[in-house]
């Protein structure tokens, strides 16, 4: 991948094989007031096994183009690939963690984990192995046979995460999966996700507000405008792997990154979506 700087230091990215591709997206929701247009002439390229993180101004659309590419929405317009494929449905080579609890309450936690590959029809025997390798992986071995309710915040995402990996998804969406948690935790599970990711190098699309997280995690962060939206701004981190989530800050390009990235986001906080076309 290669890193081409734009006049108005807009990065444009060459990717040498891509795993999700959106061309000229367009997605209008109809609301009590009129249509709302979240999206217009919406472009993204990630790479395989490219961790690519997005932010922008709330209501820019982030949590819309995760939907679109599971195949939960439609486009109105435009042309949606993953894996070389049309997501014209559900899609099922992605794996989605969003920011609500999923867990389902009468269930144990390995009863939890092995939904997936119960669904999938996977026998008996390989589903107890894969789901008691899983848990381990996530750091809940011992907790196989709690109940959500017997678990802290941390735990259950945790537990979520192992039932988005159990199935081994080619593309991970992930939602705001760490925002209501305190500090400290979201540091223990930024550092889980990166181990986990280092390990599988799948393609991860990670929607977040915090510019530091986005940071922290990310080969790419895209910086999406006020809708109608676009990709405003592509912004390759330059911080070596393997990251310390306790020294990113620290490392020499930790802050023009910063700078740049809060510099396309806060000229566009407080200024007018457009709600109605």
């Amino acid at each position: 991948m290669r890193v081409c700087h734009a006049p108005e230091a807009v990065a444009v990215l060459e990717i040498a094989k891509p795993a999700v591709e959106f061309k000229g997206v367009r997605k209008v929701f109809q609301s009590r007031s009129g249509p709302l247009e979240v999206l217009r002439d919406f472009s993204l390229t990630v790479g395989e096994g490219e961790f690519l993180a997005v932010v922008g101004p709330s209501g820019s659309g982030k949590s819309t183009v995760l939907n679109l590419l599971a195949g939960l929405d439609a486009p109105d317009e435009g042309v949606i690939t993953c894996n070389s494929r049309f997501v014209d449905g559900v899609n099922t080579d992605v794996g989605y963690l969003t920011q609500h609890d999923s867990l389902l309450p009468w269930r144990t936690v390995e009863e939890n984990v092995a939904v997936p590959l119960e669904i999938r029809g996977v026998p008996i025997a390989e589903r107890r192995e894969r789901v008691g390798a899983m848990i381990a992986g996530v750091g809940l071995k011992g907790f196989e046979r709690h109940y959500p309710s017997q678990l802290s915040g941390g735990m259950r995402k945790r537990a979520m995460l192992a039932r988005t990996l159990i199935y081994d998804p080619a593309t991970l969406l992930m939602d705001e999966p760490f925002g209501p948690l305190d500090a400290q935790l979201k540091l223990v599970l930024q550092a889980e996700l990166m181990r986990l990711w280092s390990e599988s190098r799948k393609t991860v699309i990670f929607v977040t507000h915090d510019i530091v997280e986005a940071i922290t995690l990310a080969d790419r962060v895209v910086v999406l405008s006020p809708r109608p939206s676009r990709v405003k701004l592509g912004e390759r981190i330059a911080i070596g792997r393997p990251r310390s989530v306790h020294d990113v800050r620290f490392a020499p390009a930790f802050e023009d990154h910063y700078r740049r990235l809060w510099g396309a986001i806060e000229a566009d906080i407080g200024r007018p979506q457009h709600d109605h076309q």
